[in-house]
C-alpha cells in the first residue's frame, strides 16, 4: 500500500489529552499522521500537564466519551484504534462497550495507569475493569514493566518475568500481549553490553518474539508509550501484521527520541514529525 493510498484508513485514539501535547491524543493524532493514516478521536478527560507532571485531571461523562465514538463509526470506517488514559471504571465500562457493539478491528489497548513523572492515571478501582472489559476487547495490549505488574499483580523486573506477564495477559483474554522493557533492571542484562537495547517481548498465543532497539541516551521521555500504541494501531490500520506493525512503531519511536527536541524542564517530548516511511517495514 502506497502512503497516499492509506490515507483513506481511519484511526481512532480513545485516550485523554495533553495540553503540553507531548502524549495522550495529541501524541496520538501527530502519530497517525507520520504514519499516513486519517485520524480520529474521542477524548475521555482533559488533563493540565507539562512536561514535568500532572497538576489536574477532569474527566469527561462516560456517556459523552460513547457519543464520540458513535459519530466517528458513523461516518466513518474505523480501521484500527487504541486506547491510552481511560480514567475511570464508567469510562472503561463505555468504551469496552462502543467498541463492542460497533465491532471496532484492530484494538491496541494501551493501559495507560501511571504517567513518565510517576503520577497515577487510572483509579485503583478501574484496574479491576481494565482486566475484565477491555483485555478480551484487545489484539494487543502494550504495558510497561510497572503497568504489567499491576495487571497481573506480580513482580515484573526481567526478561523471564515479561515472558511470564505477557503470558499470564494473554490468558486473561488478550489475543496478544506486548510488555515493553522500559528501565530494565536486570543484572545480567547490564552486565552485556551488546544487550543494552530497548527490548519488548510479544506472546501472541502461541510464540514469543523480541523486539530490539538501540536505547537512545534520554533521561526520561514524554510520551514514548502513547506513540508506540499509537504507531502500531496506525500500521495495523494500514494492514500491516501485528509482527510488522510493532517492528514499524519500534522504529518509529527510536527515531522520534533520537531527534527529540530540547524543550521544557522536565521529561523530553518526542519529534512527531520523523517520516515514518522511512522506517517503515510492512510487508504484504
Amino acid at each position: 500500500m502506497s502512503a497516499n493510498d492509506s490515507m483513506d484508513r481511519v484511526a481512532l485514539t480513545i485516550a485523554g489529552s495533553d495540553s503540553s501535547g507531548g502524549a495522550g491524543i495529541q501524541a496520538d493524532l501527530k502519530t497517525f499522521a507520520a504514519f499516513k493514516v486519517f485520524g480520529a478521536s474521542a477524548i475521555t478527560a482533559i488533563t493540565a500537564q507539562n512536561t514535568r507532571g500532572v497538576s489536574a485531571i477532569a474527566n469527561l461523562e462516560p456517556a459523552f466519551v460513547a457519543a464520540q465514538i458513535d459519530a466517528v463509526a458513523d461516518d466513518f470506517t474505523i480501521a484500527a484504534a487504541k486506547t491510552g488514559m481511560l480514567s475511570r471504571a464508567e469510562i472503561i465500562s463505555a468504551v469496552a462497550d462502543r467498541i463492542r457493539i460497533r465491532k471496532i478491528p484492530n484494538l491496541v489497548v494501551d493501559p495507560v495507569i501511571v504517567a513518565a513523572s510517576g503520577d497515577i492515571l487510572l483509579e485503583p478501582d478501574a484496574i479491576a475493569l481494565m482486566r475484565e472489559a477491555m483485555l478480551p476487547l484487545a489484539t494487543v495490549v502494550t504495558p510497561n514493566l510497572r503497568e504489567a505488574s499491576i495487571l497481573t499483580g506480580r513482580e515484573v523486573s526481567n526478561r523471564d518475568e515479561m515472558r511470564e506477564a505477557a503470558r499470564t495477559l494473554v490468558a486473561m483474554g488478550a489475543r496478544a500481549a506486548l510488555v515493553k522493557s522500559g528501565r530494565l533492571a536486570d543484572a545480567a542484562h547490564d552486565r552485556d553490553s551488546q544487550h543494552r537495547d530497548a527490548i519488548d517481548i510479544l506472546y501472541d498465543g502461541r510464540n514469543f518474539r523480541e523486539f530490539s532497539a538501540k536505547r537512545v541516551p534520554i533521561e526520561r521521555a514524554h510520551g514514548a508509550g502513547c506513540t508506540l500504541s499509537a504507531a502500531i494501531a496506525a500500521s495495523l490500520a494500514r494492514g500491516a501484521s501485528l509482527e510488522n506493525a510493532i517492528d514499524a512503531a519500534k522504529r518509529y519511536v527510536t527515531l522520534a527520541l533520537e531527534n527529540a527536541p530540547r524543550i521544557g524542564h522536565g521529561a523530553r517530548p518526542l519529534n512527531h514529525s520523523v517520516a515514518a516511511s522511512l522506517i517503515d517495514s510492512e510487508k504484504e
